[in-house]
């Protein structure tokens, strides 16, 4: 649920960066934006694609968009050959200058984490779910009714297991799951690892709320160099038909309308507090599969104020 706050964060940012910044081609920008962020939530949850593929097709699907809408606002046929050779020739020549590749540098390194730790989420939970019912042998169910309600034969219905014979007979009967605590500590400390990378160079929420400042400077980067983009262009797909007549000036955005960063502020608490108090509370499991025999042997279960208490064959 944070995971999909903080997309819905940065995904309306970025489409209010369109609207008041760049609205001749807000409308047509929708759609690019949505998948851009659609791409990044698969991602994250362990979907079969990359940061950068998703990132690349976003700036192909821009580039038409700003060239036609920005760079040369009169331009009235957009045909379909003509929008793919636009985004064709985009991988060539670049006009989102580094902020596209910086992008794909910034947001993989902090989604990397994030689609790691979502996926050791989703295993813990298959772990748990698949301890949670253990089997018994028939071995462990005759020791736990000698246990339980053999003194009830001779009349002694209050006297409850000695812990240590508890202990054995717990141990016995779940030696199969406590084998799982080497593996359950180092997963906990990838846990850790994986918390702790999030929290600093690979900070999410930081990431995804620069996302519309790189969007930003990358359309800003192609309209400086729009003359250079524009001789390149023709070579390559030609010259498309343009509007007649002077360009009105509401139509073309200036240059240096930037949007100004706004505040990250979050209604619900931030990613960064969710995770530190989800690993401090992951910690204190660390010797779960461990001492289950020890935790299911503490209480009522056992006698542990009384020197009188049932061994397994007498009271003792």
């Amino acid at each position: 649920e944070a995971f999909e706050s903080l997309l819905r964060f940065a995904e309306n940012r970025t489409s209010s960066l369109f609207e008041t910044a760049y609205r001749p081609m807000a409308k047509e920008a929708a759609e690019p934006v949505k998948e851009l962020f659609t791409d990044i939530s698969l991602y994250i949850l362990g979907a079969e694609t990359t940061v950068e593929s998703a990132v690349l097709r976003f700036f192909d699907s821009l580039f038409p968009l700003v060239y036609s809408r920005l760079i040369n606002p009169g331009i009235t046929d957009l045909s379909e050959d003509y929008t793919e050779c636009l985004r064709l020739t985009r991988q060539d020549i670049n006009p989102f200058g580094h902020y596209s590749k910086n992008m794909v540098t910034e947001l993989s390194k902090s989604l990397w984490a994030s689609r790691m730790l979502s996926q050791a989420l989703s295993l813990g939970i298959e772990v748990i779910n698949t301890t949670e019912h253990a089997a018994l042998t028939k071995e462990c169910s005759r020791a736990l009714v000698k246990m339980q309600y053999c003194p009830h034969c001779q009349g002694l219905t209050l006297i409850r297991p000695c812990i240590g014979y508890c202990l054995n007979v717990m141990r016995g009967c779940l030696a199969s799951v406590s084998e799982l605590d080497a593996q359950w500590r180092e997963y906990i400390s990838t846990l850790e690892y994986l918390t702790n990378e999030m929290a600093a160079s690979h900070d999410l929420e930081v990431a995804l709320s620069g996302m519309w400042n790189s969007i930003n400077e990358a359309i800003l980067h192609a309209q400086l160099n729009g003359p250079q983009l524009s001789a390149t262009v023709d070579k390559v797909c030609g010259q498309p038909r343009q509007q007649e007549g002077n360009l009105s000036s509401a139509s073309i955005v200036p240059v240096k309308e930037v949007t100004e960063a706004q505040t990250l502020v979050m209604a619900h608490a931030s990613l960064n507090n969710k995770r530190r108090e989800f690993i401090n509370y992951m910690k204190r499991s660390r010797t779960f599969y461990a001492s289950i025999a020890e935790r299911l042997c503490d209480g009522d279960l056992v006698m542990r104020d009384s020197s009188t208490c049932w061994n397994g064959e007498d009271v003792v």
